[in-house]
């Protein structure tokens, strides 16, 4: 007689209608239980029954239900799934298959399959990717996957870079093709072989893309020449060896190896710009005044260099600070080497004046051994030669962004807008409770964000500069011209590592379009998107690897007496961030708890230093 009664429909619709509920992210816990966060001052406990219904990281809408005073959350309706392709290892073997998701908070194991066409045996260990394909709220009476690819053996030394690339889904190996000649670009190419051109990188580097030559002129004024490799001599716009850069966007660097946008004949061999070598290049002449400005007088053009000397950093921060051994094989290498760190020196005291100058801090670098474990840590200080370097480059993109800017209106430029207008008045607030007054609106802008930039960077700590940071807005690659705020800049469009990054290779076409005379196209803002993107996925997996190295670099010191000295840089409802001071693990507290005495706000701000036991490892 209830069936299919109106009456009857009315009400259950009516009881769920006034029925409470909540959308929000399951946060588990390891003791079986788990939250849903609804924001930041919310949450809702979910009991271990109902948390067999779904997944840490599952955005969902749950039934509340409210007794004796408690309120609990009843999983309801999937919004979004926290895994829907994710990486892991694979439990069992032939036709009962689990696999356990690379996550601290998804012990379980997930039944699985193979799927169809994988030609793979998997058994216990193996690492593979998944596809989930059931889910207890979509109807289906549990969880369920299928693996998609086999990674790796569970014993291969190297899992975390084929995990990693795997997990992010990046190529693992260096594009296919050749190519075999240089097109005609109808380019005029103005032979600068004669000039004692030299390259400054890592002794190891064998994709060299810049070459340096200075000259003194009158009036005390420098000339510097920067010479760039030319691959788009070779590599014709929407070839497949072009389709393919556009992919993969950038060179991706791990630690220990690389997989580079190009086919290592080119970004190696023919673009490298090797000593003793004849190269095609893109060129940029400018003119320095005495006191660093770059003068009108800009020049693209397109070139053949053969550089003269391959220069290793240490060795030529060495010979300009009166140390080591190395001398430079003749006076004109030595008379190079000395012009340009005189232009280093201008353009840095130019750039500290007019714009914004990074601190120094150390890169730092994994040795690793054949079997791919960690044997050391080192840092390894930026000296002047790195500076000679990076102060010529960004010279170089500066002359870029403005001659794009001027004679095409667009290119592909590296925007920074500071501060999120939405965060400026909480960011005055903050700062003011630390002594530091600045207004809320001329922060926005570069000038005022210059300035409190040179503000927080004279302070005794970094401290303030850390709590900030979650202020301002990200970094985009745009194709209209914009300031950079974080070089302190109205302009910048890096074309100088074209062998490594798609949009260099973009504004090395439009350049050549200007020295031609000819019109150009406008790149679309889909390849900014595809360009953005990419460098994200790049940064996580570089990310990804350095904190699993560190973490078996530190393997050894769980649970023993080995402290680490290291500075709060922040503090939370969720904890602290602490940078270790030795070696570069200012990531890995997301890997480690700690047992950390009491404190308060005051010794944060001091960014006092504390001795830090590794009390568990969680990786």
């Amino acid at each position: 007689m209830f069936q299919d009664n109106p009456l009857l429909a009315q009400l259950k619709q009516q009881l769920h209608s006034q029925t409470p509920r909540a959308e929000g992210v399951v946060k588990a816990t390891e003791k079986g239980f788990g939250f849903l966060e609804v924001d930041a001052q919310k949450s809702y406990f979910i009991p271990p029954p109902q948390m067999k219904k779904v997944m840490h990281g599952d955005r969902i809408i749950a039934v509340i239900h409210s007794e004796k005073e408690r309120e609990s959350a009843e999983p309801e309706e999937l919004v979004e799934p926290f895994l829907t392709r994710f990486v892991g290892k694979v439990q069992g073997k032939n036709d009962r298959l689990a696999i356990v998701p690379d996550h601290p908070l998804l012990k379980d194991a997930i039944p699985c399959r193979a799927a169809r066409g994988l030609n793979h045996e998997f058994k216990e260990g193996d690492w593979a990717v998944a596809e989930m394909r059931r889910h207890p709220l979509k109807g289906d009476r549990s969880f369920y996957a299928e693996l998609t690819q086999y990674i790796t053996f569970g014993d291969d030394h190297f899992v975390p870079w084929w995990v990693t690339l795997a997990r992010h889904n990046l190529e693992k190996e260096a594009p296919d093709g050749v190519a075999t000649e240089m097109l005609d670009e109808g380019l005029v190419r103005e032979d600068l072989t004669a000039l004692d051109f030299v390259t400054i990188d890592s002794a190891s580097t064998e994709d060299m893309d810049d070459a340096l030559f200075a000259k003194a002129l009158p009036d005390d004024k420098l000339q510097l020449i920067v010479a760039i490799a030319d691959p788009t001599a070779w590599i014709a716009e929407g070839s497949k060896l072009d389709k393919a850069a556009k992919i993969r966007a950038f060179t991706n660097y791990l630690p220990g190896f690389n997989i580079p946008m190009l086919p290592r004949e080119l970004s190696d061999d023919l673009c490298s710009l090797r000593a003793n070598e004849v190269r095609p290049v893109l060129a940029c002449r400018m003119t320095l005044s005495a006191d660093g400005t770059i003068e009108d007088n800009i020049e693209f053009f397109a070139a053949t260099i053969e550089s003269k000397a391959k220069l290793v950093y240490d060795q030529v921060s060495d010979w300009l600070e009166n140390t080591g051994d190395w001398q430079p094989e003749s006076e004109a290498i030595a008379e190079q080497v000395r012009l340009l760190a005189q232009i280093c020196q201008r353009r840095g005291e130019w750039r500290h004046n007019h714009a914004l100058v990074f601190k120094d801090r150390p890169d730092y670098r994994f040795i690793l051994g054949e079997k791919g474990e960690v044997l050391d840590i080192v840092a390894e200080p930026r000296r002047i030669a790195n500076r000679i370097v990076e102060e010529a480059m960004i010279a170089a993109n500066i002359c870029a962004a403005r001659v794009l800017r001027d004679k095409l209106g667009f290119g592909i430029y590296n925007v920074h807008m500071g501060f999120d207008p939405a965060n400026a008045d909480a960011l005055a607030a903050l700062l003011k409770t630390h002594g530091l007054h600045v207004d809320a609106e001329e922060v926005l802008t570069l000038d005022g964000f210059c300035k409190l930039r040179r503000e927080l960077d004279a302070q005794p700590t970094g401290f303030l500069d850390s709590r900030i940071r979650r202020f301002q807005s990200f970094a985009e690659i745009s194709t209209e011209p914009g300031p950079h705020f974080g070089l302190g800049l109205e302009a910048y469009a890096t074309w100088t590592s074209p062998i490594r990054k798609y949009g260099d290779m973009i504004n090395h076409r439009l350049l050549k379009a200007v020295i031609k005379g000819e019109t150009a196209t406008r790149p679309q803002d889909e390849i900014t998107v595809q360009m953005a993107e990419r460098r994200r996925l790049n940064r996580m997996a570089e990310r990804d690897v350095g904190d699993w190295l560190y973490a078996r670099f530190l393997k050894d010191k769980a649970g023993t007496d080995t402290r680490f000295a290291a500075e709060i840089v922040d503090i939370s409802r969720g904890g602290m961030r602490v940078r270790w001071l030795i070696t570069a693990l200012s990531p890995l507290f997301r890997h480690l708890s700690y047992t950390l005495c009491a404190m308060n706000w005051f010794a944060a701000r001091k960014t006092a230093l504390y001795k830090l036991k590794v009390k568990r490892f969680t990786k």
